[in-house]
């Protein structure tokens, strides 16, 4: 049984505040969407009107970065506050258990009981809570049942792979499969997921106008298939240039790149109707709007998408599934009327885990000792801000990763899965002030650098029997011939 009375004893130790008087929280998540796919962050093609308004009217930060490098493992990161050398999931992957065959789409590897979420946190302090988007975090009954994991009310994806089509035969509704009558999975159908999620959200938000609520919206898009409706697709169609080139994966849509610019659209629009639902019900000066991505754009061409033609991932080098700052420096932008400065931008160093810390000061609630994260609430608010002495990532895809930030620094290492020592692993360095696209490998030049990041390698990483990545616990993890 996960630890209630743990929860609550954390929450009721935290300090009381005469300024906390338990705002709103909507926390919106895109999927797959680059650190320059905003017009705040220099987009010149897609239209984002409403997120741009978001930045206007309060802050953007420019160094701010994913949980991780693809979908389930920064969920993770997202909600525990333990960054990918301590959390407990740390790849997509699927339990191989019998759960996988209960459902169509089995989900994700489950989080287990004991981890403690931002959703529980608030709940302990009287808010409802609800997901609505994707959850990659375990199936319903399993111990990573986001109805588990502190959320009254799930309603969307549940499996990632259950998501790769937009217009899906069904949805969950808790544990319940709701129907979208007119779609059977194709290009196109009748109930678009993100315009379901959009009802399901400004629904959660009447029934809980008279008291505090959490709304985290990880939303499905821009992730392929590029799926759209005709609505958003002739703002594009004849002002965005198509050309031909080899479809990979996924469905295929004849105006691929409008296509992609329309769903961006369209999720811009969503978020322009949740903020005008709270400005109508007067609960705008009590709520905190925040708006991120889960990982840098996808890679080139594969279902059609084309994150060169965009410059998706803006000056830097790496797209999703990399450790390079394309692959996890995500846009962020927040807007609390009356606490944060509208038209401000902050070049504050933070990360996923700091969410955790950042939500439970918003609420007066003390974060568990084992996060990782460092509130980024006074970065926010225009106050001094405590910083990371540094970031570590690990990823065991995609040839095996770690990365490190550390002030202007950027270690990385790759290929990790081909080294057959700890000892033959390779580290690069980056100097991120002058060399922002990590063009310029400098490590030779800078061994105590080195030093000192291969130390911070070794010192965040936890060995995870789930998701080995170092040479010594792969091959421990191999079974006996």
């Amino acid at each position: 049984m996960k630890p209630i009375l743990t929860i609550f004893l954390l929450c009721i130790a935290a300090p009381v505040c005469a300024a906390v008087d338990k705002p709103n929280i909507i926390f919106i998540l895109a999927d797959d969407l680059g650190y320059a796919e905003l017009g705040c962050y220099g987009q010149k093609w897609i239209k984002t009107p409403h997120i741009d308004k978001i930045a206007e009217e309060g802050i953007k930060f420019t160094q701010h970065y994913s949980g991780q490098a693809v979908c389930a493992p920064c969920r993770c990161v997202l909600m525990t506050g333990k960054h990918p050398g301590h959390a407990y999931i740390r790849n997509n992957g699927d339990p191989k258990d019998a759960t996988s065959k209960i459902h169509p789409f089995p989900g994700q590897n489950p989080i287990p009981e004991s981890e403690i979420t931002i959703a529980e946190l608030l709940k302990t302090r009287g808010y409802s809570t609800a997901a609505i988007g994707k959850w990659g975090l375990g199936h319903f009954g399993t111990s990573g049942d986001p109805n588990r994991q502190g959320f009254d009310l799930f309603f969307g994806y549940n499996c990632q792979r259950h998501a790769h089509n937009h217009f899906p035969k069904f949805l969950w509704r808790n544990n319940k499969k709701i129907p979208q009558p007119g779609n059977e999975r194709k290009l196109d159908g009748a109930i678009h997921s993100q315009d379901a999620f959009t009802a399901e959200a400004l629904a959660f938000i009447r029934a809980n106008k008279d008291k505090p609520f959490f709304l985290y919206l990880p939303l499905a898009i821009p992730h392929l298939s590029i799926q759209t409706t005709d609505k958003w697709l002739k703002h594009y169609k004849d002002t965005i240039p198509e050309e031909d080139h080899v479809h990979k994966g996924y469905l295929k849509h004849p105006l691929p790149r409008a296509g992609y610019a329309a769903m961006v659209s369209m999720m811009d629009d969503s978020v322009g109707q949740v903020s005008a639902l709270v400005k109508e019900l007067g609960l705008d000066d009590n709520t905190l709007v925040v708006f991120t991505s889960d990982n840098g754009p996808t890679f080139n061409r594969l279902g059609g998408s084309d994150s060169d033609f965009f410059e998706s991932a803006g000056v830097f080098k790496g797209l999703k599934g990399s450790l390079y700052e394309g692959g996890i420096r995500v846009p962020m932008v927040a807007r609390w009327p009356g606490k944060i400065k509208p038209s401000t931008t902050s070049d504050h160093v933070s990360a996923f885990w700091d969410w955790l810390p950042t939500l439970c000061e918003v609420v007066g609630a003390k974060p568990p000792a084992d996060t990782d994260g460092i509130s980024l609430l006074a970065a926010m608010t225009g106050k001094p801000q405590k910083s990371h002495e540094c970031l570590y990532w690990e990823f065991p895809s995609y040839g095996g990763q770690q990365a490190v930030r550390m002030g202007k620094w950027k270690g990385v290492r790759q290929s990790i899965s081909k080294a057959k020592t700890n000892a033959a692993m390779k580290t690069e360095l980056y100097n991120l002030k002058s060399d922002p696209g990590e063009k310029n490998d400098i490590a030779t030049k800078h061994p105590g650098i080195i030093a000192q990041i291969e130390a911070i390698m070794v010192r965040e990483h936890t060995p995870s029997r789930l998701f080995p990545i170092l040479p010594e616990e792969r091959r421990r993890k191999r079974p006996q011939k």
